[in-house]
């Protein structure tokens, strides 16, 4: 007989869009059109990526805007990412426009405007001489050249080529072995931020994260600006990001696991823990995560995605991340409607396993010694005791909200703010499905507004048991105080909602 405290967990009830996990789309040539904003939204996208490395800001107000008239036409807040390129290192020029350099034959990046040959090429990053040292390694080209640094002093760094091959005008350089003294905002970066702030994006993803300060100077630049600025999302690219994970996580509002350039930098087998590591300690923190890059690679040209990228996506969704992302799927390749879908079947086949749950929660995520953390703790023990349908929680900045989805309960999760910007963000929240409504203003608007609202958004029927949590006073961020468990009759619904 199997032991009652091996019983499995009853798999979750699943929130309106029939999971909990967020689809993240990027927005490029293949998918910037209205109408097919509008088809990606419908298969299941609950934010929009747009990379600013990409197009003019033309092009990016024109999507905003087309994404903006889908929250109208579909009521539900959506959420937009901007992701900045960061400082991306890059070789110059070569005289045919590309070389081969020799696999063990020596190679020389220097200072030398010339144009480059099979020998050498220009490095004009002049912050990188004299600081790598003997035995560092280059990776160009996204690690398909391997270059092993002899000599480096102040004009020119001799490598010896581990990996030779054909090296082509201006490609990338990634340099996994040394922190490189460069701020994560280019001028590039500090124009596109300028311009997303301004549209009224909702996060803001800043690439090549190596230190905290970087975070400090993004903030700065964001906060020169009136009102509330966009959330931060660090995307944790660079070896050096690791070690300092803790103070990244802390300095941020959310973390994308950028698994492009961390793959290049590190040894593959590195990246999978390294994957779950990232993911556990940012759900401990209480913030989103997102796992990004290649997870539907193959569907750039084929309608179908291969089975080890179905694991890769299912994996994810087993280790709790908030949000799994879409790239050149959605942004460039020819399937990008059927992209999302089968991410989202995925997704909702993963969540409807009756160890779904256990596995998400094998993570522990102890409550801290506050009452609101308590409330939302005790949120998951109820949902898991009494049969309600769903748990609805009141909040203007989200930290309830955020609070609650840390615990992963088993029940939807409906958020109810009078902030729509506080709704929009929450499209990367984990089992959030957010309700921009007016403040309420005492106990009993606040019961009566919970019963219609789920009601209204198929979250719960006449007999149905729910959750309400809340702070009172109302209004009083930060106040969570009270958690009760109520019974929607079924005659909500004829209450005029203001």
């Amino acid at each position: 007989m199997q032991k009652p405290d091996d019983t499995p967990l009853a798999a979750p009830r699943l929130d309106p869009r029939g999971r909990k996990v967020k689809i993240l789309a990027t927005v490029g040539p293949a998918s910037s059109s209205p109408e097919m904003l509008a088809r990606l939204f419908k298969a299941g996208v609950d934010a929009f990526r747009v990379n600013m490395s990409h197009g003019e800001h033309s092009d990016h107000a024109a999507t905003i805007s087309a994404i903006r008239a889908l929250e109208k036409q579909f009521h539900r807040p959506i959420a937009i990412l901007a992701d900045l390129q960061g400082p991306k290192l890059r070789v110059g020029k070569f005289k045919d426009g590309q070389a081969v350099i020799r696999h063990s034959g020596h190679f020389t990046l220097d200072r030398n405007t010339e144009p480059g040959d099979e020998t050498r090429v220009q490095l004009p990053h002049p912050e990188l001489f004299g600081l790598l040292e003997k035995g560092q390694r280059l990776l160009i080209n996204d690690g398909k050249i391997i270059l092993r640094v002899i000599r480096a002093d102040t004009d020119a760094i001799l490598c010896s080529a581990e990996v030779g091959g054909v090296i082509s005008d201006r490609k990338g350089v990634n340099v996994p072995d040394a922190e490189v003294p460069i701020p994560a905002l280019t001028e590039k970066d500090r124009r596109d931020l300028s311009f997303a702030v301004a549209q009224g994006v909702d996060w803001i993803g800043l690439s090549f994260v190596q230190r905290p300060e970087d975070l400090a100077e993004a903030r700065k630049l964001m906060s020169s600006r009136t009102g509330p600025g966009p959330a931060l999302c660090a995307k944790i690219e660079k070896p050096m990001a690791v070690h300092r994970l803790d103070e990244i996580i802390e300095l941020s509002d959310g973390i994308m696991v950028a698994r492009g350039d961390l793959g290049v930098e590190l040894e593959p087998q590195e990246v999978p823990p390294l994957q779950k590591r990232i993911v556990n300690k940012t759900r401990m923190a209480g913030k989103p995560v997102i796992v990004a890059t290649q997870m539907l690679e193959s569907m750039i040209e084929s309608p179908a995605p291969t089975r080890a990228e179905v694991s890769d996506v299912a994996n994810a969704v087993y280790d709790g991340a908030d949000c799994v992302m879409l790239s050149a799927e959605t942004a460039a390749g020819d399937w990008p409607e059927e992209a999302v879908t089968i991410m989202h079947k995925i997704a909702q086949q993963v969540e409807g396993d009756e160890g779904y749950l256990a596995r998400v929660r094998f993570l522990e995520t102890p409550p801290d010694r506050t009452t609101a953390d308590a409330l939302a703790h005790a949120c998951m023990t109820v949902a898991d005791t009494v049969a309600v349908e769903a748990i609805t929680v009141f909040t203007g900045s989200g930290s309830t909200a955020r609070r609650v989805a840390r615990e992963r309960p088993s029940v939807p999760m409906m958020v109810l703010t009078p902030s729509m910007k506080t709704a929009r963000r929450l499209g990367l929240l984990w089992g959030a499905h957010a309700v921009a409504t007016k403040d309420i203003g005492s106990f009993e608007e606040m019961i009566a507004k919970g019963k219609r609202m789920a009601l209204r958004h198929g979250l719960g029927r006449a007999g149905s048991k729910l959750i309400a949590l809340a702070g009172v006073p109302f209004g009083t961020p930060g106040s969570t105080n009270l958690l009760h468990v109520v019974t929607i009759t079924g005659n909500e619904l004829d209450a005029h909602e203001g």
